[in-house]
C-alpha cells in the first residue's frame, strides 16, 4: 500500500510475511498464493505491499538461479503484489515449534550473516517495482548479549563497514539503493535505540541505519519522541519502522493478572519482559522467568515482548502498547517530512497466540492482517497522508 505525504513523498505500507512460515522457495510461492493475494483482496487493493521473508535456503536457491528469481518477480507482479523491503533478521527455522535464542544465530560476528544480508540486498535490487530505487532490510541488532566479546565485536563492526561498502557497489550496478537497519531488541547487544549511536556512528555510512521496531521500544520503555529526537541529533537514518505492540500489564502483583499472563507464556518464541522501577530497568530473557518468582519487581508495570495483533488488544486485565505505536507513528510519518519511508506491520505470533485467540482457518489469518492493515491505514490517513490506488 502506497501513500502520498503532504510533502510529495511516497511512504510504503506492508506487511511481514515471516508469520507464515517457510524455508525454501516453494514454501515462499505458496505463500504468496495462500496468504498475501487474500489479504490483498480483502482490503479491496490492485496492489499490496509485503515485507518478505527469505530464509537462508530460498534466498540461496534465488541467487543461483537467474530464472527463479524472475519467476518470482512474475508471481508478484500477476498477485497483485509488491515488495520495497525485506525482513532479514531470522535466518533460517522461524516456523520451528521451538525458536527461542535460535533467531540471534549466526549473528553479525559470523560470515554467514554477512552473506546471507549481501544475498538479500541483490535480490532486492532486482525485485523492487519498476518505479522504485530504494529498498530497506531490517536486520539483528548484533548479536545476543551473551557469548559476545571484543574479539567478536570487531568482526561484527568490520562486517557492517564491509557491507556498506558492498552496498555502494550494488548502487553502481543496479542503480538501486538498498539499506540495512539494525533492529533493536531486548536482551541484544543494541537494546534499545540509544544502543545504537554508538555502533552505527562507527559504521559511519548512510546506508547502514535502524530498524524502529514500536513492540521494542515499548518493551524497553522508551520514549518513542526522546529515542527518535536521539537518533535524529546522531543522525542516524531510520531505514525502516515495523508496525507492532507488545503485552501490557499494568498491575503485575494481582493474581489474576499473572494468570492472564501465563497464558502468553508460550514454548516457540522468546517473550522479554521488562519492568522500569524508579531505579533502573529491570528484566527477564522470558516470560516464564518473570512469572516463575521474584526475578522482577511486581509493583510497577509489565510489558513483554509479544507482537499483539494490532486491532484486537488482549482481553483486560491486559492491554497492549498500541498508544506508544500511534505517537511513534505520529513522529515518523506526521510531521512536514517523513523520518522513513517504509513501515511494515509485524504480527508474527499469531499462532502464538492463547489457542482461544488464534485464527484456526488461512481465511481468519487473512481477516486478522486486513484488520491490521486496515487499522495502519487509518493512523496514516489521520496523519494527512493520502492513500494511492
Amino acid at each position: 500500500m502506497r501513500f502520498r505525504h503532504p510533502d510529495g513523498s511516497t511512504v510504503h505500507l506492508a506487511y511481514c510475511t515471516n508469520v507464515h512460515p517457510a524455508e525454501t522457495l516453494h514454501g515462499v510461492l505458496a505463500q504468496l498464493r495462500d496468504h498475501c493475494e487474500p489479504v490483498r483482496k480483502r482490503l479491496g487493493r490492485d496492489r499490496l505491499g509485503i515485507g518478505l521473508w527469505l530464509a537462508k535456503d530460498a534466498a540461496r536457491a534465488l541467487v543461483t538461479d537467474p530464472a527463479a528469481l524472475r519467476g518470482l518477480r512474475t508471481e508478484l507482479d500477476r498477485r497483485g503484489l509488491e515488495v520495497v523491503t525485506l525482513n532479514g533478521f531470522p535466518y533460517e527455522g522461524f516456523g520451528a515449534a521451538e525458536v527461542k535464542y535460535r533467531v540471534y544465530k549466526p549473528d553479525w560476528a559470523d560470515p554467514e550473516r554477512l552473506g546471507h544480508t549481501m544475498d538479500l540486498a541483490r535480490l532486492l535490487a532486482q525485485l523492487l517495482p519498476d518505479d522504485v530505487t530504494e529498498g530497506s532490510i531490517s536486520t539483528l541488532p548484533i548479536a545476543w548479549r551473551t557469548a559476545y566479546d571484543a574479539h567478536r565485536a570487531e568482526a561484527a563492526h568490520a562486517a557492517l563497514a564491509t557491507l556498506a561498502g558492498r552496498l555502494d557497489a550494488l548502487e553502481e550496478l543496479t542503480g538501486r539503493s538498498i539499506r540495512i537497519g539494525l533492529e533493536p531488541e531486548p536482551g541484544c547487544i543494541v537494546e534499545t535505540t540509544g544502543d545504537a549511536i554508538a555502533p552505527l556512528t562507527a559504521v559511519g555510512h548512510d546506508r547502514i541505519g535502524i530498524c524502529v521496531d514500536t513492540c521494542h521500544l515499548a518493551t524497553s520503555f522508551e520514549d518513542p519522541h526522546t529515542a527518535l529526537d536521539e537518533l535524529r541529533a546522531a543522525r542516524i537514518p531510520i531505514v525502516k519502522s515495523q508496525l507492532s505492540a507488545a503485552l501490557h500489564a499494568e498491575h503485575p502483583h494481582l493474581p489474576d493478572v499473572r494468570e492472564a499472563l501465563a497464558a502468553f507464556d508460550e514454548p516457540r518464541f522468546l517473550h522479554q519482559t521488562r519492568t522500569r522501577t524508579t531505579a533502573a530497568l529491570r528484566g527477564t530473557d522470558d516470560l516464564g522467568e518473570a512469572l516463575a518468582g521474584d526475578a522482577l519487581p511486581d509493583r510497577t508495570p509489565w510489558r513483554s515482548h509479544f507482537h499483539v495483533p494490532l486491532h484486537a488488544a488482549p482481553a483486560a486485565p491486559l492491554t497492549s502498547t498500541l498508544p506508544v505505536l500511534k505517537d511513534t507513528l505520529a513522529r515518523l510519518v506526521g510531521g512536514p517530512h517523513p523520518l522513513t519511508s517504509h513501515l511494515e506491520v509485524e504480527t508474527y505470533t499469531w499462532q502464538a497466540l492463547p489457542p482461544e485467540l488464534r485464527p484456526h482457518t488461512r481465511s481468519q489469518l487473512a481477516d486478522g492482517i486486513a484488520a491490521e492493515l486496515t487499522l495502519a491505514r487509518d493512523l496514516l490517513t489521520d496523519l494527512g497522508l493520502k492513500e494511492l490506488p
